[in-house]
């Protein structure tokens, strides 16, 4: 497929550059894909779609004040600094003007943190390990920024808002924002109704959002990112898969999580590692039955892979049904629900 064949008009007005006054109010698109029939719901409506013995999976992944302004030491110059991977006091960086960052430089960012480039990787990417007054990420939550996408202009007001309710585990360089939507409240009345909530981890990097550039999309690589899954969440996934009930995924990096451990084990199993699972039709999915999802930018690796799960033209007619409805696009945007039933 050519990356043109995922491409679509879409308003700059339909960017949402703010969230919804309550979290659950946006509006949700529901997309049956077995009949592609469309109906429009509120996101807490959703409830009404889900029915006692489903589960739904989230990516419990928080995400890191990733965004650091800072200087070179030797020449004042300055550089911005986007941490996509940390382990420990080593970090994985998109830099801005990367070519004058080489192994050696430090970068002071306040007076209280500097990083030193350890290694130098393709694409603008550099290894840098930090050295902090205290404990890192304290202070990275003291001067690092939010990383919101470039295409919000608009301060964000409440960083929480940049988080789903139920982040717990620090790692993601982006929201995975098909979250966004859910309340406390909502969660639980999910819950009461006999709905399972699973939760897994996979710390959201450049894999996710690093734009496709090739035109036969085969040939784009994706970068990888790191995933868990612990004991309790494949044992209860499986007898799920036994019995026949629906895996729910919010989100796409829920997705990818469960559908790269499903290719790779033939079940769901406690492990962790780095994916760089790439889905786009056609692609026959393993792991998830429904998902819930915003919508995606054009010619993205996100709208490639709901076009697998139903078909691209019906997505697409989805797209300009949205569009015509003046649906709310991208992060803070409106969400959709890909029905099997």
């Amino acid at each position: 497929m050519k990356l043109s064949d995922f491409d679509f008009e879409l308003p700059e007005e339909l960017i949402a550059q703010h969230p919804t006054e309550k979290r659950d109010n946006s509006r949700l698109l529901i997309l049956h894909k077995n009949t592609g029939e469309i109906e429009h719901r509120h996101f807490y409506d959703i409830i009404n779609y889900l029915k006692p013995g489903d589960v739904l999976v989230r990516n419990n992944s928080k995400v890191i004040p990733a965004r650091l302004y800072g200087t070179k030491k030797d020449t004042g110059a300055k550089v911005e600094v986007l941490i996509l991977k940390m382990q420990g006091d080593i970090c994985e960086c998109l830099c801005g003007n990367a070519k004058a960052i080489k192994t050696g430089t430090v970068i002071e960012f306040s007076d209280k943190l500097y990083g030193e480039c350890i290694e130098r990787k393709e694409e603008g990417i550099r290894i840098f390990r930090m050295h902090s007054q205290g404990i890192f990420l304290e202070v990275l939550n003291e001067i690092g920024l939010m990383p919101t996408p470039p295409y919000i202009h608009e301060k964000l007001q409440d960083k929480d808002r940049y988080n789903n309710v139920y982040a717990r585990i620090n790692g993601s360089a982006a929201c995975p924002t098909a979250g966004l939507h859910f309340t406390e409240e909502l969660i639980e009345k999910i819950k009461e109704k006999g709905i399972e909530v699973l939760d897994l981890t996979l710390h959201v990097g450049l894999g996710t959002f690093k734009p496709v550039k090739e035109d036969n999309i085969e040939d784009h690589v994706m970068h990888s990112e790191y995933y868990s899954m612990s004991a309790d969440t494949a044992e209860r996934l499986n007898l799920a898969k036994k019995e026949g009930r629906r895996i729910i995924a919010v989100g796409t990096t829920s997705t990818r999580t469960l559908e790269t451990v499903m290719n790779r084990f033939g079940e769901f199993r406690e492990c962790s590692g780095d994916t760089a699972i790439f889905i786009y039709p056609p692609y026959e999915f393993k792991a998830i039955d429904a998902q819930i999802t915003n919508f995606h930018l054009p010619k993205s690796t996100l709208i490639m892979m709901i076009a697998a799960e139903c078909s691209r033209e019906m997505i697409l007619n989805a797209y300009r049904i949205a569009i015509e409805n003046k649906y709310r696009f991208f992060s803070f945007g409106d969400s959709m629900f890909i029905d099997n039933e």
